[in-house]
């Protein structure tokens, strides 16, 4: 065709930008939590995952979905999914990165979370390789060791080129520990689980560089209430990984099932168990575990989320039989973790993203940054996003300090606070951040059709390993702890003075923790804990600018409860400047 007209005013896309040495909110986090961390590897983990070749990777991996083989070409069932090769570019990187199980590593930084019962449960190439992620302690020895913290930034940063993948790393990241309750199962799979090297192929767990873990407890008839499942498990002897189980029942959502191993849930005599059931066993025959199909859901494309049954399959018992849901919920403590890390993580691209068009984007006669309304909007996306990275690196850094009682009382508080709140605002941010692309964000192709994918991602983490009531009814049993409220009154201690509105609050809150009975009021107190948090974090890690404005909208009123309604006296060129992607 003959050309018709010029294409200009058309933004270059944020490519080959350093995720990690442009993101001055977590960098500040990271300085407030762990001020002696070495960040050298953070810094060539940023640029990896921020090169136009990575983000190639990533939007081959969700084009080009999971495809279930339920038989070869002899008519033989096999249940085997295949990827695309840019999935396993993904997963190459991060696994060398240490995101899966290296926050495990000999040392181990700290034990697993433990869990109250009762609570109930949702559930390579060489080119391109980033420097592995040297965890800060990691198999040397040191003092208190920062590797959950480092991790957790790491986690953030690869979220923001493609998070699909990081469900099966942060599957195993929560699994591995758990596996110390059945020592001769962990001995042989630690140096797999911990490993650096990416490993794909389905065989036996001796013969492989690196190994893989996933979950299994929801079924069809209870969802979060797993104490209904029906799956059940008969005694099968004992052999050198402990007491066997042949497994009957099916799994109703069964993500990255070609993990080599999963913990499950069954039901044997004395109520529902922690089973460890292998792809693979160990004499190298497979065991009876049948895919019957691949969930299509809205987004996490390039994750295969499936559903299975077993027909006798043998699993071995961990822990404690009749004790399932403790196992369980431990290993749920750390994947609710990675929720809030994942929807800070794609705030964050989202936020870089608007950015970058609008500093580019010409209307009505000057770029969009530059019109009021368009500041306003950008600096509130801007204002959440740093509260929500900071919130969620200070519960990453409670994972670390297992020696301390008030370190673990607010692990135990934040958990499903942050999950809860971070999560919850994720959707409505990643409506306005693709608004502000207009009609751009919302197609599927090219760069900007990045913002279509985060927006499809994020209402996952709101529900996966617990959805909001859940979240909300978990702080209720927290708030049984005795030194919940006193805890909560340290935390916000040093924002004392600071602010008014958010005195008030600090003030009200340990009142409302220590009277909270019902369960009517749980998510009113879940958000209003989150907000006082985050505010107190921001009054020690951001600059005026933004814990004001956070104060003033959040908790004072001066907010019309959409992104872009901040007062008129907020300083937005200050803010903005500070959330800049370069």
């Amino acid at each position: 065709m003959n050309p018709t007209h010029e294409v200009f005013n058309q933004p270059a896309p944020l490519v080959d930008t350093n995720l990690f040495a442009t993101n001055r909110a977590m960098q500040a986090a990271l300085k407030f939590n762990a001020p002696a961390l070495d960040t050298a590897p953070l810094h060539a983990l940023g640029a990896v995952v921020g090169s136009a070749e990575m983000q190639l990777h990533a939007r081959l991996a969700n084009v080009h979905t999971p495809q279930l083989k339920s038989h070869n070409r002899f008519g033989q069932r096999i249940d085997q999914v295949e990827f695309h090769p840019s999935y396993h570019v993904l997963m190459t990187e991060a696994v060398a990165a240490g995101l899966h199980g290296a926050a495990w590593g000999s040392p181990h930084p700290s034990p697993l979370p433990q869990a109250e019962e009762g609570a109930s449960q949702d559930l390579a190439p060489e080119k391109g390789r980033s420097l592995p992620l040297r965890l800060a302690g990691e198999g040397r020895g040191e003092g208190a060791s920062t590797a959950h913290l480092q991790r957790a930034a790491g986690f953030m940063l690869f979220t923001e080129l493609e998070p699909s993948i990081l469900c099966p790393i942060s599957m195993s990241y929560a699994v591995a520990p758990a596996l110390k309750d059945n020592p001769a199962i962990y001995s042989d799979w630690e140096a797999g689980l911990t490993s650096r090297t990416y490993d794909p192929a389905l065989k036996v767990w001796r013969d492989k560089a690196g190994l893989s873990m996933g979950m299994g407890m929801t079924e069809k008839q209870g969802g979060s209430d797993v104490r209904a499942n029906t799956t059940r498990a008969e005694p099968a002897g004992t052999d050198a990984w402990g007491q066997r189980f042949n497994v009957t029942g099916h799994k109703w959502f069964f993500s990255a099932p070609m993990c080599d191993a999963f913990l499950i849930l069954a039901q044997t005599a004395s109520g529902l168990s922690c089973l460890f059931l292998p792809r693979v066993l160990p004499d190298g025959s497979m065991n009876q575990l049948f895919i019957q199909r691949l969930k299509d859901k809205l987004g996490n494309k390039a994750n295969a989320s499936s559903e299975v049954e077993f027909v006798g399959a043998s699993a071995w018992l961990v822990g404690e039989e009749g004790r399932g849901i403790p196992q369980i919920l431990a290993m749920g403590t750390m994947t609710r973790l990675d929720c809030a890390l994942g929807t800070s993580g794609l705030m964050r691209q989202a936020l870089g993203i608007a950015l970058n068009h609008t500093a580019q984007r010409k209307a009505f006669g000057k770029t969009l940054i530059d019109q009021p309304l368009m500041k306003n909007v950008l600096a509130d996306l801007a204002l959440e996003s740093e509260a929500a990275t900071a919130l969620a690196l200070r519960l990453a850094r409670s994972f670390d300090r297992t020696g301390d009682a008030h370190e673990q009382v607010m692990n135990r508080l934040l958990t499903p606070v942050a999950k809860f709140w971070i999560c919850k605002r994720g959707s409505h941010f990643a409506q306005e951040a693709m608004e502000c692309l207009g009609g751009n964000g919302y197609v599927e192709e090219g760069g900007e059709g990045i913002m279509a994918r985060i927006y499809r991602e994020m209402p996952l983490n709101s529900i996966w390993e617990g959805a909001g009531n859940i979240m909300a009814i978990d702080l209720l049993r927290a708030l049984r702890k005795a030194d919940a409220a006193a805890a909560l009154a340290h935390e916000l201690a040093p924002a004392k003075g600071m602010h008014l509105a958010l005195d008030r609050l600090a003030a009200q809150l340990p009142i409302r923790v220590e009277e909270m009975a019902s369960e009517m009021e749980a998510r009113r107190l879940a958000q209003d804990v989150a907000l006082a948090v985050q505010a107190a974090l921001l009054a020690q890690t951001a600059p005026a600018a933004v814990f004001s404005a956070f104060c003033d909208s959040r908790i004072g009123g001066e907010w019309g409860h959409s992104f872009g309604s901040l007062g008129a006296g907020v300083d937005f060129d200050a803010i903005l400047e500070r959330a800049r992607p370069s």
